[in-house]
């Protein structure tokens, strides 16, 4: 049965003040935090930079400076987190469902929780059309993750009884997470990386192995190889963020398609993937209610296997 989410109307209102002779000289991104306090300084920031502001009835630019007496305009524009726990309609491919979980095989390409740049569009706020009842759950039920463009399972919890066990699970490394990832370069053998990742701290949007980080274990093994590059089969014992795409470069084979570890050796123009090469293949873990082990696979998304076609 399909459930349409509730959405919130949002009037932009305007506000409209007197430069004081006082603050002369400034920039206008600096005077509009001493004139407007009770907004934050980001906040007027994106107004400015989205063209929200108006300086005498003209757009106005964050760097320009002001004489006073000049009248300023904001038009107020809501904030973007606001939408975070909306639900939406998003198609889900729903491998199984209970009275307690959800299990989805999630494509490349969609957010799994809001965040800085991504506040609407995600599983989360699919979940919450889907299932209104999650939104009484933390995160809606979302006990682990998965990269925006990786694709495969995701298990979510339905009650709060069904989330507490498999975090409980998670913590206790009994859930197993098996991936398919297709890394540049030939892999010679399996083996497993047991290095901590942390943010990097030459680029904080990146993440490194780091002597600071927390503790990372992968272990892979050599499903196929290529004429440059390598189909592995890796499973997590633990599950950091881009973990084994920071693990896989630490050995020299970055993941095809990744556009953040990149790679820059041979063959690299002959394989073209628009995302990561990476699959959450196969999620097995104990039914929270049942205390059966369960086990899920989903094959290879089309992307991937034209690419692992292309490369026969």
């Amino acid at each position: 049965m399909v459930r349409s989410g509730k959405a919130e109307n949002y009037t932009p209102s305007s506000e409209s003040r007197r430069v004081p002779e006082s603050l002369a000289g400034l920039r206008l991104d600096k005077a509009l935090a001493r004139m407007f306090p009770e907004h934050s300084r980001n906040r007027l920031q994106r107004w400015l930079k989205d063209g929200h502001v108006s300086l005498d009835s003209r757009s106005a630019k964050p760097k320009q400076k002001i004489w006073g007496g000049e009248r300023v305009e904001i038009c107020s524009q809501p904030d973007p987190s606001l939408a975070a726990h909306r639900a939406e309609r998003i198609a889900l491919d729903i491998v199984h469902e209970d009275d307690d979980i959800l299990v989805i095989n999630k494509p490349a390409g969609l957010v799994v929780h809001p965040g800085n740049g991504n506040w609407k569009g995600t599983l989360l706020n699919a979940l919450l059309h889907h299932s209104p009842q999650l939104a009484a759950l933390p995160r809606a039920g979302i006990v682990h993750r998965l990269d925006k463009d990786t694709s495969g399972l995701l298990v979510v919890a339905k009650t709060p009884r069904a989330q507490t066990e498999l975090v409980r699970q998670l913590q206790a490394r009994t859930v197993k997470r098996e991936y398919l990832a297709l890394v540049h370069g030939t892999v010679r053998s399996g083996g497993e990386v047991s290095a901590p990742v942390g943010r990097d701290p030459r680029n904080r949007t990146r993440m490194a192995v780091v002597p600071s980080g927390r503790h990372a274990l992968t272990r892979y093994k050599v499903a196929k190889r290529f004429s440059h590059a390598s189909l592995l089969e890796c499973s997590l014992d633990t599950g950091r963020t881009h973990q084994i795409r920071v693990h896989m470069q630490s050995l020299g084979h970055p993941l095809v398609g990744d556009p953040v570890y990149r790679w820059r050796g041979p063959g690299a123009q002959g394989m073209r993937l628009a995302r990561q090469a990476l699959h959450a293949e196969r999620l097995e873990f104990l039914h929270p209610a049942s205390g059966l082990r369960r086990s899920f696979e989903v094959p290879l998304p089309e992307d991937f296997r034209a690419l692992l076609d292309s490369l026969q």
